[in-house]
């Protein structure tokens, strides 16, 4: 773990908000230089404090109206039978995010579709004929009040 100080955290957040701001631009909003700016970057994405930069997609003006969260309970247990399940669920685009849970189920899925009879067919057709599935929850999403951000 990398010891942050309060510019690492502002910068941090400022990157979370807008991962395209420049060096440049991080150093005139904190008062730094654009290389001292650059260097303190340069060490967090060293540090691995960064996984990466992405696009943040708006899943409506794509086509996906629905997004549900499944809950998923395998019937068996064991090394085998997880990694096989997590393999083969990853290989289906609609599925957003494979989250392994404790509780009552094994895994939580997020999965997108265009609509509800969009949805049924993905969940007919790939999710429960995976490797292992037991049961199965699912939750639709009527809306998102916040999105994930810096911590």
């Amino acid at each position: 773990m990398i010891a942050l100080d309060d510019l690492d955290r502002a910068l941090i957040r400022a990157l979370a908000e807008d991962a395209t701001l420049s060096a440049g631009a991080l150093g005139r909003r904190f008062g730094l230089s654009q290389p001292a700016a650059w260097r303190r970057i340069k060490r967090l994405r060293k540090a691995g404090v960064f996984r990466g930069q992405r696009l943040d997609l708006d899943q409506q003006a794509l086509g996906f109206g629905v997004t549900v969260f499944l809950g998923v309970k395998l019937a068996t247990k064991g090394r085998l039978s997880l990694a096989e399940f997590e393999r083969a669920v990853q290989a289906i685009p609609e599925v957003q995010t494979v989250e392994h849970v404790l509780g009552m189920y094994d895994y939580r899925l997020r999965v997108v579709a265009r609509d509800l009879s969009d949805f049924e067919r993905v969940l007919r057709r790939r999710i429960m004929v995976l490797p292992g599935v037991g049961g199965l929850d699912a939750n639709v999403l009527l809306s998102e009040e916040r999105r994930p951000g810096p911590l």
